[in-house]
């Protein structure tokens, strides 16, 4: 709905613009490109990542060098870094499915509305197994710059994460 709603505003506003162009129509217009873009790259990477397996997806033609999440407990920053810590998610859930149920955004900032679904039938984080299922949703606040993705930070439950997984009661 929201979504809806941004592209009914930016297609009013595209609508108010007169022949010729004005500065402000034309920078609306830039923007919506480069918004579209972004969600293009960066649903594209985290496709390949999910639906392939492939960590290799999470690469410097997606995500800048320095490509940091936010934590509560501390950053962590390089794209090697990032890869490592969402490779996680595929050692823990042999079965994961990752879905988009939302992206939208304006320019260099984009917002993931998502749902993860599987079975923690490996180690993660340092975990050990439970094989109990999880299904999750969650939002993340991402901020891209020259095309890439520079940062992330993931907004879940996580007291319903840890109770899924058998390691809360």
């Amino acid at each position: 709905m929201k979504n809806l709603v941004l592209l009914s505003f930016t297609t009013l506003l595209l609508a108010g613009c007169n022949q010729p162009v004005n500065e402000a129509c034309e920078a609306l217009a830039e923007t919506n490109a480069l918004t579209e873009k972004n969600i293009e790259v960066y649903k594209t990477a985290w496709t390949a990542f999910f639906e392939n397996r492939d960590s290799s997806a999470l690469n410097a033609e997606s995500f800048d060098e320095q490509a940091t999440i936010i934590t509560a407990t501390g950053n962590i920053t390089g794209l090697d870094a990032f890869r490592d810590y969402y490779t996680n998610y595929l050692t823990g859930f042999s079965d994961a499915e990752f879905t988009f149920i939302d992206v939208f955004g304006h320019g260099d900032k984009l917002v993931k509305h998502w749902n993860f679904k599987g079975t923690f039938d490996g180690e993660m984080f340092g975990l050990t197994a439970t094989n109990k299922k999880l299904d999750l949703s969650g939002t993340t606040i991402v901020t891209m710059k020259d095309g890439r993705v520079l940062s992330e930070e993931d907004f879940f439950d996580n007291h319903t994460f840890l109770t899924q997984l058998g390691l809360l009661e």
